[in-house]
């Protein structure tokens, strides 16, 4: 490709709209252009590198027994009202109605779809084991669309799903995409940690989250300091300090006028936090629910509209707590009866709590669990912090921030059995398919890619999704050998399958070498009056300092035996 008739420009500065860096480095190279909040346009360059990553994911699944389909955008809303998952997504599914006032809506994902499918074509355990896969436009009503592609309305998605006869067929399908999703990311050169996580409106029993870890994330990680433990916050779980317990003391109460806060609670009885109670209150599916934790802990709300299996949850408001005539800052579950409780485990690891008295200005001492309260559930519900210790080997957890670049679920048989896909097995016993799904959003690993590797000049491509492999960067074209060599150059360079872009423009060097740095495509070759002299070209890597030279007489085959050694370099660390 001619630089001249390539479509879009760079810029040199920074757009005022782009809040993360990819996004900023992504418009001034002239690869993606935004049309509306959370919609871009992709410019010739993005377009080839998205082209190079749905490629290896190809690869990828069809190595691991994947057969590729296209499923439809479009969708009926009744399957989505059968699954139940229409008020799970809520306004973050795109719905509309065809001329006939049919409800349609554009696919999120396409669980749905790919069930409704395999129940019309599988009948017996002879069919299965199934993987199939498309990579398709999705449709997300993001409430908050940010950071260029990371965050999207529309984006590009491979899915797979997996369908087998039990758990143990799960469990092989389960692994071997997670080995795949490994050598996508791999063979894309980023670096990538698997983590246990949150399934979300997807739903399923099990899932992880495939993270490049970065401190522009997102998503905040725990791991352990020790073994391989490591999880999504929204997921982690963690062996929580306990507090030496005494003998139940008697309950008593105490003024506390003024005193709302844990910390200023905890401050005029003269107690740590951790030996409170918090009340924290929600809104699930409409109804008020009431959460304890221990003072030292914060509620984690996803772990809470989990266990309450809610659709609809929010914090309740301080009025909607009054009209249930509770006292926010004075509110504890001992006396609670109408309300439905949850509480935290941390309750359990320690005695003689100070907790509300609902009583305005009032608190109790001495609260006991259970001989003062009682929770209808009690579990965890508290957010993991760094500090607290692992669940698997007791050692110190730490925290670490990332891009989430894929997700993987075991899905089980909640979607075989709304949508009635059943098998026949060996014994002609009906049973349903169990099931599991599998994402990754090329838009996504393509901004996190350039989010790990750049430098302040711009992007730094791997070799293997670079737009193109050399830049063929000839200085004072308008020298008549630099031209005509030039040119000889970039004809033996596409003869040898090399994917060239060739900056043909009458522009300074100066230019020229700004807008190599900023586009990152992966070797650099300079031809110049200076390399003339000695027969040569100038080559360089983007990422390296160094710079080599080749004779211009083979400079196109040597060109191509270093590319083939870089990409072979990339599969050997598979």
């Amino acid at each position: 490709m001619r630089f001249s008739n390539l479509f879009g420009k760079t810029l040199r500065e920074v757009p005022a709209e782009a809040d993360s860096l990819s996004h900023q480095l992504l418009i001034r190279a002239g690869m993606i252009y935004q049309v509306a909040a959370g919609v871009y346009s992709h410019l010739p360059l993005g377009w080839r590198v998205l082209k190079k990553i749905g490629q290896i994911i190809r690869e990828e699944m069809d190595k691991a027994g994947g057969q590729e389909l296209m499923l439809p955008v479009l969708q009926p809303f009744e399957l989505w009202q059968e699954s139940g998952r229409h008020l799970s997504f809520g306004k973050s599914l795109f719905t509309l109605s065809d001329r006939r006032e049919h409800k349609l809506c554009l696919g999120p994902t396409h669980e749905e779809v790919i069930t409704e499918l395999v129940h019309h074509y599988v009948q017996s355990y002879r069919d299965l084991p199934l993987l199939l896969y498309q990579i398709q436009t999705k449709f997300r009503d993001e409430a908050r669309p940010r950071g260029g592609l990371l965050r999207v309305r529309e984006f590009i998605m491979k899915d797979l799903y997996s369908f087998d006869i039990d758990e143990v067929g799960l469990d092989e399908s389960y692994q071997r995409m997670v080995q795949a999703y490994k050598n996508i990311y791999g063979r894309c050169g980023l670096s990538t940690v698997l983590v246990e996580a949150d399934s979300g409106a997807i739903g399923g029993k099990e899932s992880h989250e495939f993270m490049f870890v970065t401190e522009a994330g997102e998503d905040e990680i725990i791991y352990c300091s020790n073994c391989d433990y490591a999880a999504n916050v929204e997921k982690a779980q963690s062996v929580k300090p306990k507090l030496e317990v005494e003998a139940p003391l008697s309950l008593e109460e105490v003024s506390t006028p003024g005193i709302k806060t844990i910390e200023e609670v905890a401050n005029f009885i003269g107690v740590s936090p951790r030996c409170t109670l918090k009340a924290v209150f929600c809104i699930a599916d409409g109804e008020l629910t009431f959460a304890v934790i221990r003072g030292d802990f914060e509620v984690n709300e996803v772990k809470l509209a989990n266990l309450l299996n809610c659709v609809e949850f929010r914090l309740a408001a301080e009025a909607e707590v009054e009209e249930a005539g509770l006292i926010a800052g004075s509110a504890s579950p001992v006396g609670i009866k109408r309300i439905k409780t949850v509480a935290d485990d941390s309750i359990t690891l320690g005695s003689n709590f100070v907790a509300g008295a609902n009583k305005a200005d009032t608190h109790f001492k001495n609260v006991n669990y259970p001989r003062d309260f009682e929770a209808d559930v009690v579990a965890d519900i508290a957010i993991t912090r760094p500090g607290d210790g692992c669940p698997k080997c007791g050692s110190q957890l730490l925290a670490m921030h990332g891009i989430e670049v894929g997700h993987v679920f075991k899905l089980g048989t909640f979607f075989s059995r709304k949508l009635g896909a059943f098998f026949l097995d060996k014994n002609g016993t009906s049973k349903p398919i169990v099931m599991g799904c599998y994402g990754i959003g090329l838009e996504r690993l393509l901004a996190a890619t350039v989010e790990q590797s750049h430098d302040d000049k711009g992007i730094i491509w791997p070799v293997s999704i670079a737009p193109y492999q050399v830049y063929l960067c000839p200085l004072y074209l308008d020298n008549p050998q630099v031209s005509s060599l030039a040119e000889k150059l970039y004809e033996d360079l596409r003869e040898e399958g090399v994917e060239v872009l060739f900056d043909d423009r009458n522009e300074s060097a100066g230019v020229k070498l700004n807008d190599a740095d900023l586009l990152g495509i992966p070797l650099r070759i300079i031809l110049s009056p200076r390399t003339l002299k000695i027969q040569s070209v100038e080559v360089k890597w983007r990422a390296e300092e160094l710079t080599q030279l080749l004779s211009l007489e083979n400079a196109a085959k040597e060109v191509k035996q270093l590319i083939n050694l870089r990409l072979a370099e990339l599969l050997s660390s598979l």
